[in-house]
C-alpha cells in the first residue's frame, strides 16, 4: 500500500490532487546531512557501494522536503565498472576509468556487465524499499535508474567526463561499427540492470541520456535513441500487479521530441529548452498522450525566494493553459514537476523548500479554478 501514489498516477496520465514533485540528484552535496554521511563513508564509492549508507542518503531529502518519489542513490557508471573498466573517483576531478575503450581490441573484449558485481545496488534498492515503509504503508514510490547506452559509451571511450567527448564522437564518425558494438553491449547491460532493480523493489525506471543532446541530427536517432528503444523493448512492463512507468530523458533533446515519443517510454522528461505546453501540444498532435516530466532550470534555485516561486508558477501556468492529456483530465494531470537537470551542489537547501511549497500550493490552486 502506498501512502502517496501521485507520482505513479501522473506517470500513467491519471488524475491527481496536486502536481507531484521530485528532483534529479535530490540526494546530494547541497544537503549538509548528505555530506555528513559521505564523510562517514570515507569516499563517494564507499557511500554508493554500501547499501546502508545509500539507503540513508536516499531518504534524507524525503525527510526534509514534501517530495512525491524517492530515487535510488547510485551512480550511472556502475555498469562500466562491472565490465572491468576500473572506475575511480579523484577528488576535484570526478570519475574516470583506468582502461578506456580506445582500441578495436579493447572494444571487442567488452562483454555484458556482470550483474553479480552489482549486487550492492540491488541490495540498496531492497533496503530503501523496506525503509520507505511506515506503519505498514510505503511513504512514496521508489525510482530505479541507469545511464543510457550512449551516455555510458561516452565515459567508457573517453575515460572521463569531457566538454566534447572527442574520442567517442571520433569513433562514431570513423568506426560506427565499433561504437554500435559498444551500444549493443550497453543496451543489454542496461536492460538487465534495470530489470534487477525492478525485481529488488523499484517501482518506476528512468533512463538518463545526459549526453544525447550533443549528437548531430540523424546520429542521435541512430545511436542514442535507437539504443534506448532497445532497452525499453527488453524491460518488463508490469511488476507487483501494476504497470511499471518508464521515464526517458535526453538533456538538450527537445528538438527530437517527435522521435522520442516513438521509443516506448511512458514519460518524456525534458529540460528547460522547451516549454511544457509546446511539448504537450506536439505529443497530442502525434496521438501520443504521454506524460511529461520537468523542466525548471536548476540555476533558478540561486535566485531570491520570490523569483523561484514566480518561475515555478509560470511553468505550471504555462501547462495549465495547454490541452489536457486526455478527456476529463485537468491540463496539469500527466505532469511530474522536476528540474531540467540535476540540482547544483551549491544550491541553498532552504530554496528547495520554497520550490516545493510553491508547486504544492499553486498546482492545487490552478486545479481548483473552474
Amino acid at each position: 500500500m502506498l501512502l502517496n501514489d501521485r507520482f505513479l498516477k501522473s506517470c500513467l496520465g491519471e488524475a491527481v490532487d496536486q502536481t507531484p514533485l521530485w528532483l534529479m540528484r535530490q540526494a546530494g552535496r547541497y544537503l549538509p546531512e548528505y555530506n555528513a554521511t559521505r564523510a562517514k563513508a570515507g569516499s563517494f564509492l564507499g557511500l554508493a557501494k554500501n547499501p546502508a549508507y545509500a539507503t540513508e542518503v536516499t531518504l534524507q531529502p524525503l525527510d526534509r522536503y514534501p517530495l512525491d518519489a524517492a530515487i535510488l542513490f547510485s551512480d550511472i557508471l556502475t555498469i562500466p565498472d562491472a565490465m572491468g573498466l576500473g572506475l575511480k573517483f579523484t577528488v576535484g576531478e570526478g570519475p574516470s576509468f583506468e582502461r578506456p575503450l580506445r582500441t578495436e581490441e579493447a572494444v571487442r573484449k567488452l562483454r555484458v556487465a556482470d550483474m553479480d558485481q552489482l549486487k550492492y545496488v540491488f541490495d540498496a534498492v531492497s533496503e530503501i524499499r523496506k525503509a520507505l515503509i511506515q506503519n505498514g504503508k510505503q511513504r512514496v514510490p521508489l525510482i530505479g535508474f541507469s545511464g543510457s547506452p550512449w551516455t555510458l559509451a561516452c565515459y567508457m571511450i573517453d575515460g572521463s567526463s569531457s566538454d566534447d567527448f572527442r574520442h567517442a564522437k571520433t569513433m562514431m564518425f570513423s568506426r560506427p561499427d565499433l561504437l554500435q558494438y559498444i551500444l549493443d553491449i550497453n543496451a543489454q547491460s542496461v536492460a538487465a540492470y534495470l530489470t534487477q532493480q525492478l525485481n529488488a523493489g523499484a517501482q518506476a525506471l528512468m533512463i538518463f541520456d545526459t549526453w544525447g543532446g550533443m549528437l548531430p541530427d540523424v546520429w542521435y536517432q541512430k545511436m542514442s535513441l535507437a539504443s534506448m528503444q532497445k532497452v525499453i523493448s527488453l524491460l518488463p512492463r508490469e511488476h507487483e500487479g501494476r504497470k511499471v512507468p518508464i521515464i526517458m530523458f535526453t538533456k538538450g533533446g527537445g528538438i527530437w521530441l517527435d522521435d522520442m515519443a516513438q521509443a516506448g517510454a511512458d514519460v518524456i522528461a525534458i529540460d528547460w529548452t522547451m516549454a511544457l505546453s509546446r511539448a504537450r501540444k506536439q505529443l497530442l498532435a502525434l496521438n501520443k498522450p504521454l506524460a511529461l516530466q520537468g523542466n525548471l532550470d536548476p540555476l533558478i534555485l540561486f535566485s531570491a525566494p520570490n523569483k523561484i516561486a514566480q518561475q515555478a508558477k509560470l511553468l505550471l501556468e504555462d501547462l495549465a493553459g495547454a490541452p489536457a492529456l486526455k478527456p476529463g483530465l485537468h491540463p496539469l494531470d500527466g505532469h511530474i514537476f522536476n528540474l531540467g537537470h540535476g540540482i547544483s551542489q551549491f544550491t541553498p537547501p532552504e530554496h528547495v523548500t520554497v520550490l516545493a511549497e510553491t508547486v504544492i500550493n499553486h498546482s492545487k490552486a490552478l486545479r481548483s479554478k473552474p
